[in-house]
Parts: structure tokens; C-alpha cells; sequence
């Protein structure tokens, strides 16, 4: 179903995402690290719809929708490292500070920092070029 999502996400030179693209693969990263400690719970699931509707402005139904394509393109997304860079090439500095913000909320709305989920973290902020400094402040702003 996402199969030229993909292929253009992944293409050597791609272009930047239009913003309905731009959303479903922000919204699968976000599930892709809620579900990196093999426990997607429903403080996470909850947390990843309160992102979004915020976010992007969508009632419940369009929210819902989103989510449910983002949870589907992320079973058939490339491994971490492909997809991330894939985000990183196309889609805006901002963009992906706020993307890193959002992933500090999701690791943690479940009350347990699974290493997985911190590893993980990690890797995707460095992958998306956000600095050590940037993730920390992040996380900082979600914990107060």
C-alpha cells in the first residue's frame, strides 16, 4: 500500500515531503519508538493521538486516521536507519527538533524509560541531525 511512499522517501535525491506525506512519516516514527520495547500501550497510543491532534490540527476522525496509516506504513517502513534518514533529507530542521520533542513524549507516557526506547532515541535524534544538546533540552522541556 505504501510502496511509492516508500520509493520516493527513499530515493537517492528525494524531494522534500508534501505536508499530508510529511505527517504519516512523522507519525510512524513516533510509533516506531513507542513500539521499540515491544510494549505499545495505550498511554503511548493516547499520547502519539494528543501529539497529532495538536499538532496538525485534526479532529478526532482525521487524528485517528493518520495514526492508523502511520501504524501500517510503520510495519512496512526500511529499517530505523533508512527511514530516519529518509525524514532527515526531506523534511525541515524545526520540523524534526519538534519530531524529537514528540518521541520524549511518547517514551515517557508510559512513566518507564525502557532502554530500548532510550537507545533508540538516540539513534533516531542523531539520524534526523539533532544534536545530543537539542535532544536533552527536549526531553528537559517534557519532564517539567
Amino acid at each position: 500500500m505504501f510502496a511509492d511512499f516508500l520509493k520516493r522517501l527513499t530515493a537517492p535525491a528525494p524531494e522534500p515531503l508534501a505536508e499530508t506525506d510529511a505527517r504519516l512519516a512523522l507519525t510512524a516514527l513516533l510509533v516506531r519508538v513507542a513500539r521499540s520495547d515491544n510494549d505499545y500501550s495505550a498511554a503511548e497510543r493516547s499520547r502519539i493521538q494528543s501529539i497529532i491532534a495538536a499538532r496538525y490540527g485534526l479532529d478526532d476522525t482525521d487524528r485517528d486516521d493518520l495514526l492508523a496509516r502511520a501504524e501500517e506504513l510503520e510495519t512496512e517502513a526500511p529499517d530505523t536507519v533508512r527511514f530516519t534518514r529518509a525524514i532527515k533529507d526531506c523534511v525541515a530542521y524545526d520540523d524534526r527538533l519538534a519530531v524529537i520533542e514528540a518521541l520524549w513524549q511518547v517514551v515517557l507516557a508510559d512513566g518507564t524509560r525502557a532502554k530500548e526506547e532510550d537507545a533508540l532515541l538516540r539513534l533516531v535524534a542523531n539520524l534526523l541531525g539533532i544534536t545530543d544538546m537539542d535532544s536533552a533540552q527536549a526531553r528537559k522541556r517534557v519532564e517539567g
